[in-house]
């Protein structure tokens, strides 16, 4: 598992990221991004989505690019439970190209 910064603008909701010490910019344009909120809801692409959801469409999108990156972001209040529970939905899928967006704790996220 790797943590990734990105640098870019994502379509998704805001979510105020944890800090990190090393973090690298990593950007793919045909990227999931996923988001965690703090009540433990899962957002991707700005909409809601169950866990089972979450699974069908990462499922879909890996049958047509096996090469798929996810990219994982919880709010600094999201419990380790619900980010986990995401994390296994996306490796259930058989995504292995994971990673956790931080902010660096030099400057603030994009």
């Amino acid at each position: 598992m790797m943590v990734s910064l990105q640098m870019s603008q994502t379509e998704n909701i805001k979510v105020r990221l944890p800090s990190a010490t090393e973090a690298q910019q990593d950007y793919k344009p045909n990227m999931v991004n996923i988001a965690v909120d703090k009540a433990g809801s899962v957002w991707l692409q700005k909409k809601e989505i169950s866990l089972a959801e979450l699974g069908m469409v990462l499922s879909n999108r890996f049958g047509v690019d096996p090469d798929l990156p996810v990219y994982i972001s919880g709010d600094r209040d999201t419990l380790h439970g619900d980010m986990v529970k995401v994390y296994q939905a996306v490796r259930a899928a058989g995504i292995q190209n994971v990673a956790f967006i931080t902010e660096s704790k030099a400057g603030g996220a994009p």
